[in-house]
């Protein structure tokens, strides 16, 4: 009971430290979308713009080396130098990244269309994010949970408040202190974002600057080639996720004519986090799970254990879907505050959808983490991948960002029913399909009637979500009494 214990300790804090993270983007969209704090829709579109190209190359230079570092750190003996070669490595990679990067700058600015003094921001924020990888990775080998949580919530917090400050309080600093009038620069809103950023990610690195004292500089040729050739496959996988999630607005930057890209973009990407209600479901969810996963593998008939948690994440998970699209209208003032940037609206559903349908792909995937497989993860997320950029490629010019919601809808459904293929053929579980179905499809039929016909119409949206509750209510009506019982 201790251990388990201690196990479920330490997912709850890993969790919060990982959802976190992922809420700050979702806390910063109403101060970035409040009219005035940015100067147009399409500086918003540059800003997410940008932070696509992050997603990509922080894993890029991360290259599997964390994956690879826990599966040799508890594989190898001597743990130090595990610990040492994957720190040289990625010493040595990003430092050559960093040079190559300043060395040609103003190449790069030109050919992603950014202004060079964001990029170099950029490759000194991707420089520091790349040197903390290993020492997470450490805390996390070494069971100090408490402490990997309070850095990288102090990381939120100081890159959410030095947001705050450059945008809403410095500029009237400014007019009453000298001090304040030497830092204010006037039309610097989005160097601001990526300063308060590179603030946040150098504070992080000089507290974990301890694990550099510590580490023992060794470098082992032959470890390192063997965990290359394990990280090669997480790094494909890495690269494929990045596209399912944020190559669209790269792709959107690209084919949309310039006069309208960016403020595209914009709409998009702010419309677009309305979603993340059922991103962090699916992912606090999964961090609270996969323990579960594993920990019950060698148990007696874990399958039907693994039937069940399917079946009530995608009854949770149908609720939510519903309940936000029901009550989008009502929600986006508070988080997207400017109608400037509702034209977007339409994508809500579809990427609402999408992230579900992403969430029960993580549930799915116990199958190939349980028995090892995990290549087939790697080749369903590239197939994804092809789907986004293929659906993207071909349709953004006539449909425009409503080509990139299809996209992520139909990779990631895609993603969905290859996982779920592939775990019938090597590791049977006995969903219970019918169920399953039934909640995915009246979701998703009664979200998009009350969204696309009835948008507005408020006693049609909430009557379907009375008769979606009676329905999951009838259905799970003995494992709710269960769980009022206990």
């Amino acid at each position: 009971m201790a251990a388990l214990k201690r196990l479920f300790k330490q997912t709850f804090i890993y969790g919060l430290a990982t959802v976190l993270p992922r809420m700050l983007s979702f806390l910063l969209v109403p101060l970035y979308t409040t009219q005035g704090v940015l100067s147009s829709v399409a500086e918003y579109g540059q800003v997410n713009v940008i932070f696509s190209w992050f997603v990509l190359f922080n894993v890029i230079l991360a290259y599997g080396m964390e994956t690879a570092f826990f599966r040799y750190y508890n594989k190898e003996q001597d743990k130090e130098r595990v610990v040492g070669t994957s720190t040289v490595s990625l010493i040595i990679s990003s430092l050559g990244f960093f040079i190559v990067a300043m060395m040609f700058q103003n190449q790069i600015a030109n050919f992603i269309d950014i202004h060079v003094k964001y990029i170099k921001l950029v490759i000194w924020i991707l420089l520091l994010d790349a040197l903390v990888i290993i020492p997470f990775a450490w805390l996390r080998a070494t069971q100090q949970p408490m402490r990997y949580a309070v850095i990288k919530i102090l990381n939120v917090a100081v890159n959410l408040g030095l947001n705050l400050f450059f945008l809403l309080a410095l500029q009237d600093l400014a007019s009453e202190s000298n001090i304040f009038g030497n830092i204010y620069k006037p039309n610097f809103e989005i160097s601001y974002i990526f300063i308060a950023n590179l603030i946040a990610s150098a504070l992080t690195l000089l507290l974990m600057a301890s694990f550099y004292v510590k580490v023992k500089f060794t470098f082992d040729s032959k470890l390192w080639k063997s965990m290359m050739r394990y990280a090669y496959p997480v790094l494909i996988a890495g690269v494929a996720f990045s596209i399912n999630e944020t190559f669209d607005r790269i792709l959107l930057k690209e084919l949309l004519p310039n006069n309208i890209a960016d403020t595209h973009i914009g709409m998009y990407s702010a419309c677009y986090k309305l979603a993340l209600f059922m991103t962090l479901f699916a992912t606090a969810y999964r961090l609270g799970i996969e323990p579960f996963f594993f920990s019950h593998a060698n148990s007696e008939n874990p399958q039907k254990n693994y039937a069940r948690i399917l079946e009530f994440f995608v009854a949770a998970g149908s609720v939510i879907f519903l309940s936000v699209v029901v009550f989008a209208d009502l929600i986006k003032p508070f988080i997207v505050r400017s109608e400037a940037y509702w034209e977007a609206m339409w994508v809500v559903p579809i990427i609402l959808l999408a992230n579900f349908c992403l969430g029960i792909y993580h549930n799915l995937s116990v199958w190939y983490k349980i028995t090892d497989r995990t290549k087939f993860g790697a080749y369903i997320s590239v197939v994804g991948a092809l789907i986004t950029l293929a659906i993207n490629i071909l349709f953004i010019k006539t449909l425009s960002f409503k080509a990139s919601a299809i996209a992520t809808l139909s990779a990631y459904a895609s993603m969905m029913l290859l996982s779920y293929y592939f775990g019938k053929k090597y590791y049977p579980i006995p969903y219970n399909l019918k169920k399953i179905s039934l909640y995915l499809l009246v979701s998703t039929v009664f979200s998009f009637v009350s969204f696309y016909q009835f948008r507005y119409n408020y006693t049609v949206g909430i009557s379907l979500l009375i008769v979606f509750l009676i329905i999951v209510g009838f259905s799970e009506k003995n494992q709710i009494k269960q769980l009022l019982t206990r």
